[in-house]
């Protein structure tokens, strides 16, 4: 198989397990682009991309920025805080607007849930969510089950646990649903208020008991808690939290066995991990980083390439 059977990155439930091995086959050679002395490649040299963001974002959007300009595209980016959505326009006025400045493909993170798939039906562009509210965030669950496949050889049969803010967590959803479609094992754990209902429908098992958890796991991502995405507690204090949920090195010296961890970031130092852990050999978060640039290159890549025929 040579393309994606989808014409836009939407989410990780639209793509079958073969559109997730061609976007890593795609990621492994562009990793070797990134890590030679001329980063660049002229790809897509007549391809215009919008970089959309009605929320913000640091990482995703430079992960995402620096992933176009190594494939040669025009950038154009375009940040809601300073545009005219503040005065009222709406979502595909704004879209609209820039694809009559023909634009091909269009980034977006927006906190309404669906935007892109509305999006997508609306406009002729193809769309890459970029994060959709509580409920999407296609690439970071790429980017994490390629840094699971690197380190650990691969996805299926591996044991992974999603601990911290399942309910606010998009990382979660789209997580759960790529280690699912590559036969991975998934627990969740968190404190119950932070658990959503119906959740083992999914296909994942609750634990809510860290170390127990961490006993079963090869892998432990941990998530940070979404205080910006609630409006009344979930649990008493940080400091509780922190004890109950919080992975520090002593927990993972306790193991009888060393187990990958990872984070989406942006980290809370302290809170659900420790800098100790964050720092050590056993975390694989800069990876992440990295490994982020080339599986959106990959993305681009190949969803441009269906845009060209």
């Amino acid at each position: 198989m040579s393309e994606l059977s989808v014409n836009h990155l939407l989410g990780i439930k639209y793509l079958t397990n073969e559109d997730i091995n061609l976007i890593f086959e795609t990621a492994d050679h562009f990793k070797e682009v990134i890590n030679r002395p001329i980063k660049k490649v002229p790809s897509l040299r007549d391809i215009t991309i919008a970089n959309l963001f009605f929320e913000n974002s640091t990482r995703t959007r430079l992960s995402f920025e620096l992933a176009e300009k190594r494939l040669s595209a025009d950038v154009i980016n375009f940040s809601a805080a300073s545009s005219s959505v503040k005065k009222g326009e709406t979502l595909i006025d704004t879209v609209n607007n820039i694809l009559s400045m023909k634009v091909d493909m269009v980034v977006m993170r927006h906190p309404n849930p669906g935007a892109g798939v509305f999006l997508s039906k609306h406009v002729n562009a193809s769309i890459v969510n970029a994060g959709d509210g509580a409920h999407e965030h296609p690439t970071q669950a790429l980017l994490d089950s390629y840094s699971i496949r690197e380190k650990l050889g691969e996805v299926k049969g591996k044991k992974i646990v999603i601990v911290g803010d399942i309910l606010h967590s998009r990382v979660a959803l789209s997580n759960i649903f790529a280690l699912k479609l590559q036969g991975a094992e998934v627990k969740v754990c968190g404190p119950k208020t932070l658990i959503p209902k119906h959740i083992e429908k999914l296909g994942v098992t609750v634990e809510t008991d860290l170390i127990k958890a961490l006993e079963w796991c090869d892998v432990a991502n941990m998530l940070r808690v979404q205080n910006e995405r609630m409006e009344i507690s979930y649990f008493p204090s940080t400091r509780e939290y922190t004890q109950q949920f919080g992975v520090n090195k002593r927990l993972l010296d306790n193991l009888d066995k060393e187990i990958v961890i990872m984070h989406p970031g942006p980290i809370n130092r302290g809170v659900e991990i420790t800098s100790d852990v964050a720092d050590s050999k056993q975390a694989i978060i800069l990876d992440q980083v990295q490994n982020g640039v080339a599986v959106r290159m990959a993305v681009i890549y190949l969803l441009a390439s269906k845009i060209k025929q």
